[in-house]
């Protein structure tokens, strides 16, 4: 069984979605053991004390570096047997040390077709507001593991859904999440957790 962290900052739709995927039996042979928050007033600390999953707070504040930061995180992860780091909605830098030391066991959410709207600023609403002033027909969701490029790491999934003529920003992220991003991750997860993923250079092959 493997043992999951979910890294969250917010509001937690995808660790929900995380949850409700483990609890539906979405998710095989893992289980999210712990729940860590870069913010202290993060929902998703709630949504993980009412599934009675281990919730921690890190603050990001009150280290003077990222890291120092990572170190914290670091340990915290290890004390704990984490198999795999989720980052839903994590909005802290990891250090190079921190992503080498769990090489190919952090996998990131990224709310756009990557290579296209990602990259350092490119979170939130802006993702979506960039691609509709872009003009492009389609976006979607990216499921990567994570490499000390931001965004830049290998592909497990994608999803796309159509841009609308009547899209805004807010309707456009609410139905990238909705059909993409809930989907994809406990999808993500699920093959990680089975052993299905397999990482040569820049491609991940599904066993």
């Amino acid at each position: 069984m493997k043992r999951i962290a979910v890294l969250v900052s917010g509001g937690g739709t995808n660790l929900q979605a995380l949850i409700d995927a483990q609890k539906s039996g979405l998710i095989t042979n893992g289980e999210i053991v712990s729940v860590i928050s870069s913010n202290p007033d993060a929902f998703a600390l709630k949504r993980a004390a009412d599934n009675n999953i281990k919730t921690t707070v890190l603050n990001r504040n009150d280290y003077s570096s990222n890291r120092e930061y990572s170190k914290a995180l670091t340990k915290e992860l290890k004390e704990d047997n984490i198999d795999l780091i989720v980052l839903a909605g994590f909005m802290t830098i990891l250090t190079e040390d921190f992503i080498n030391e769990f090489e190919n066991k952090i996998i990131n959410i990224h709310p756009a077709l990557i290579p296209s709207f990602c990259g350092e600023g490119f979170y939130g609403l802006h993702v979506h507001e960039k691609a509709l002033d872009y003009g492009v027909k389609v976006s979607g969701a990216t499921v990567h593991f994570v490499n000390e490029e931001c965004d830049g790491g290998p592909i497990i999934l994608q999803k796309a859904v159509e841009i609308l003529p009547e899209d805004t920003a807010e309707s456009l992220q609410k139905r990238i999440m909705e059909e993409c991003e809930w989907k994809l991750l406990p999808q993500a997860v699920n093959l990680f957790c089975n052993d299905k993923l397999e990482v040569i250079g820049r491609k991940v092959n599904i066993k």
